[in-house]
């Protein structure tokens, strides 16, 4: 199957991955496949589930699996996967979009496992580690065998090495040794550990269904299980579940290391309905257009002028109706409009790659509401500008439309260097605001807006929570990356 074949955003960062895990429930990998059935917008090439079971009549542990290409509901579409199959009363599970690791390659989808010492072992994880080449390369050499290209298999490896007393100090160790950017759910023969790095770049949130523990990347997978949001993992935070409901937390590093939270989670990747990193992501990007507005105003040549503002469905709907709020508040004419229609019931094209179809993958998932459009002060807010190449065509698209002017404001600051701890973002050369070295006016030209506005690395950072001290990565925007990246071992040939 051609992966690529999907039609996600067209020009967006891809997001990381999706985790779930659960222990105490009778049913638990169905309630693992409607928890990432909701996050099913943070990973759509593969999924997979592992489920533990205590078998009744030997009382020994076992683990189920299943895995596969493709979205949530055509993983686990067979009868008896979830119920047959996947029986127990602990599971984790994962929705894939790779970062480190071919996606073409069936055994990188996760989670992992492995059968161990200690027992059986499987572990999911959303992320990128920065220096899992010059780890595996240790490992390569003291014989060490790998089944994937995936970073995250050396997490299973360090943890079968490890000399610690116990399991969970085992754990322990080898999450001292990783670096870089990782939520992980770690299931074991009797327990479920949540995990975040140091600096908390990705979310992982805990939650209570009865009797049963859970934890996601995002706390919709809660409310799809009438489950209740309890908190955050803490950045450096393990926390120890087991089946009688209990629970133990201890911290991964002595010393505490300054949060950096990834600010795109607010900006694009999370679904508005979410708490992420302990806030309402809704509110966080309505205040994202709000200062947009303020920052970066439109201008019409007649100042009396109406302005009509769309957004670009989906990821700027709320951003785009603070924008207009703020506008109006302000004394501005606008009026928030639907002017462009997505289709949300793409699923694969079979068009061979070969064709030019750049234009028509535009076409095929937007189109425009003309009578909006026609004559019209036009302005388009979406959240992110990667290459361009869509907000370009998107732009071509409007002004088929025969509106009068066309503005174009962004919800985040321009994009120029690549992300190194779980985004997929192109090579600098891509990046259209690298390549315009910057220069916002070169942009709008390329773009073919009559003028192009971006929120400020300031205006961003002014206009998300900082009320527990909160810091967040910037480094897609500013070049300052707060870990070190290992760049000195040469990639696997398979690794995407």
């Amino acid at each position: 199957m051609n992966r690529s074949a999907f039609l996600p955003d067209l020009d967006k960062p891809r997001c990381h991955c999706a985790i779930f895990g659960i222990i105490g429930h009778d049913a638990a990998a169905q309630m693992a496949y409607y928890g990432l059935h909701a996050q099913q917008h943070r990973g759509q090439e593969g999924s997979g589930i592992v489920s533990g079971e205590i078998v009744p009549s030997t009382g020994r542990h076992r683990f189920h699996s299943h895995k596969g290409f493709g979205l949530v509901n055509e993983v686990y579409r067979k009868h008896g996967v979830l119920t047959d199959l996947l029986r127990g009363d602990m599971a984790i599970g994962h929705n894939r979009y790779s970062t480190a690791g071919s996606s073409a390659n069936k055994s990188n989808i996760q989670p992992f496992t492995v059968l161990y010492r200690d027992g059986n072992l499987a572990v999911a994880h959303n992320g990128n580690l920065t220096n899992f080449r010059s780890i595996r390369q240790r490992l390569q050499n003291e014989g060490t065998i790998f089944q994937t290209t995936s970073d995250t298999e050396v997490i299973l490896h360090l943890v079968a090495r490890s000399q610690e007393a116990d399991e969970v100090g085992r754990i322990k160790d080898a999450l001292r040794q990783i670096q870089g950017a990782f939520s992980l759910v770690i299931m074991t023969d009797k327990k479920l550990i949540a995990a975040r790095d140091p600096h908390g770049f990705r979310p992982l949130a805990l939650g209570r269904k009865g009797d049963a523990f859970l934890a996601a990347s995002e706390t919709v997978a809660f409310d799809i299980l009438d489950a209740i949001y309890l908190r955050d993992v803490q950045p450096g935070e393990m926390v120890i579940m087991d089946r009688d409901g209990t629970e133990q937390s201890a911290m991964i590093h002595e010393t505490p290391s300054e949060k950096r939270h990834c600010v795109f989670e607010y900006i694009y990747f999370s679904r508005p309905d979410s708490q992420i990193f302990g806030h309402s992501v809704d509110k966080v990007r309505r205040k994202l257009g709000k200062t947009l507005a303020s920052s970066c105003p439109v201008k019409p040549q007649d100042p009396d002028e109406k302005q009509i503002v769309i957004n670009v469905p989906d990821s700027s709907n709320t951003a785009t109706i603070g924008f207009v709020q703020k506008t109006e508040k302000e004394g501005g004419n606008a009026k928030l409009e639907i002017g462009l229609i997505r289709s949300h019931y793409i699923g694969r094209t079979f068009i061979q790659p070969g064709q030019d179809v750049r234009e028509n993958k535009v076409k095929t998932k937007f189109n425009t509401v003309k009578g909006v459009l026609k004559d019209r002060v036009v302005v388009i807010v979406d959240d992110s500008i990667v290459r361009g190449t869509t907000s370009k065509q998107l732009v071509q698209l409007v002004r088929q439309a025969e509106p009068k002017e066309v503005h174009f404001r962004v919800s985040s600051p321009p994009i120029k260097y690549p992300c190194h701890y779980g985004m997929d973002f192109p090579t600098r050369d891509e990046l259209i605001a690298n390549r315009c070295e910057g220069d916002i006016g070169k942009i709008g030209k390329e773009l073919g807006v009559d003028s192009l506005g971006y929120l400020s690395i300031e205006d961003l950072l002014s206009s998300v929570p900082h009320e527990n001290g909160e810091q967040y990565c910037t480094a897609c925007f500013s070049g300052e990356y707060p870990v070190e990246i290992d760049l000195n071992h040469k990639k696997d040939e398979n690794e995407a």
